[in-house]
Formats: structure tokens, sequence, C-alpha cells
């Protein structure tokens, strides 16, 4: 009777254990690497790492909050303020292998000029601020393509198995708004456009190369700049906060939609 019973217990054990899983099967994630530009790295969320130095890398950022939620069983966090997609390249691939599992980006908005468009909307007129949105629209349409294509496939030979994930840019300004003073509805309309215009090249390229594209436009509606709720940093210092996401944008909205597809 006893080798019954253990028997019979072995059995109700392994049913359980298939059932509920166990501690060890839950503890641990796929490997998880973290690349891009300050959006990644969570410019504008405080809390910097000081060992990233100008990369600025965030604890609040939301590569570092998906980490901490779901314990991949590595995390590399290399995304850097200010990098373009040859930074990418050239610097951030290090950790990325054969096992690694899961890779998150965003990148492109340096290399069409974002910090340039957004510096001379601020401060030069209506017609100059259009002028140069027209010009980052135009290297969306022309020469963005190639080089996330090369990006992608430099992620994709280092990453054979991962699972990549693209996330996109917010709009910048409800419009109209409740912004009494700063930039023309015609300029916010133009910059609005432009990220329309990325995320639309982003999308297209992220599906071209089969990785996962994560649209954040729905998430950030309603806390645009001008909104009277915003998620994003208008002009302050330091200045290269501005027009960032703060530590909500980065909480509520990057991580709920990459969450939803990691």
């Amino acid at each position: 009777m006893s080798r019954l019973t253990s028997a019979v217990s072995a059995l109700v054990l392994t049913s359980v254990l298939a059932l509920f899983g166990t501690g060890s099967a839950h503890a641990a994630g796929p490997r998880y690497v973290a690349l891009g530009d300050s959006y990644s790295s969570g410019v504008g969320a405080g809390s910097y790492d000081k060992a990233s130095g100008d990369c600025e890398r965030s604890t609040k950022a939301y590569p570092a909050l998906w980490a901490a939620a779901h314990a991949p069983s590595s995390f590399a966090f290399t995304a850097c303020s200010g990098a373009k997609t040859g930074d990418v390249i050239s610097s951030q691939l290090g950790p990325v292998n054969s096992s690694t599992g899961l890779i998150s980006i965003t990148v492109g908005g340096n290399d069409i000029g974002f910090a340039d468009v957004m510096t001379t909307c601020a401060l030069a007129s209506t017609d100059s601020c259009v002028n140069r949105v027209t010009q980052a629209r135009t290297s969306i349409n022309s020469t963005l393509p190639g080089l996330l294509d090369r990006a992608y496939n430099a992620i994709r030979a280092k990453g054979p198995r991962a699972h990549v994930v693209v996330l996109g840019y917010p709009r910048f300004y409800k419009v109209p708004g409740n912004c009494l003073l700063g930039l023309s509805d015609t300029a916010r309309r133009a910059i609005n456009a432009a990220a329309d215009d990325l995320d639309t090249a982003l999308s297209k390229r992220a599906a071209d190369h089969g990785f996962t594209f994560v649209d954040v436009r729905t998430a950030f509606t309603g806390h645009e700049l001008c909104s009277g709720s915003a998620w994003l940093h208008s002009v302050k210092l330091p200045i290269g906060e501005s027009y960032h996401p703060t530590a909500t944008g980065q909480s509520h909205g990057y991580l709920p939609p990459f969450s939803a597809v990691a």
C-alpha cells in the first residue's frame, strides 16, 4: 500500500505542478537587450544611472521598468541619448547574441534631425519651423529607410532568434490645445505630421524585417503638450530633457504597449 500511496501522491503532485507551474519555471524570462536613443534610455524621466554618463539611462525608462517586473534571465541596457542608427550598429550590439530572446529599440528621430527641428521651431518663425519640418519629412522618406534597413539587418544578424520590438514616437501636441504661448498651431500641426511620417516609416521597415512595431500614439492621446495632462516635457532645464517623455510618459505611454507584445 505504501508504494501505491507514494505513486498516487507523486502523480497528484505532478499534475498540480503542471497546472499551476513552479517558481523555477517562471523565475526567468528571455535574455533582454534594450537598444536605441533617448526615448529608450529614459531622458526626461530622471533617476539616471550615474555610470551611464551622457547616455542618461534612467531606472524609470520603460526597458528598466519591464525588466524589474518580468525578471529576464539577463538584461543589458545599452540605449543612449543622442543615438542614431549608426551608433546602434557601432556601439550598442555587444550584448546581443544567438541566446538573446527579446530586443527593444527606438531609433530614427536623431537621424532626421529631431533636435534641430525642435530648436528651430522653438526659436524661429513659423515659416522657418515649417520649412525645417519639411526638410525632416523629406529625409524620412528618402534616406531614413536605408539607414533603418542597415540597423535592423545588423540587429538580426547578431540576434537571429530574438523577438525584436520597434517602438515609435508620440505626437507632440494637442491641436488646438490650451497652450496660450509658444508655437503657433500651424507649427504644431507640422511637427505632428512629421511624427506621423516617422512612425509610418518605422512601421513599414519593421514589418519588412519581421519585427513587431509598437505605436505609442494611442497611449499618448490626451497627454500631448497643450493637453493639460502632458506626459512630455516642453522646453525646460536641463535643456536636453525638453520634448522627451516624463517618468509618467515612460510608465504609462511606453511600458503598457511594450508589455503587451514583449
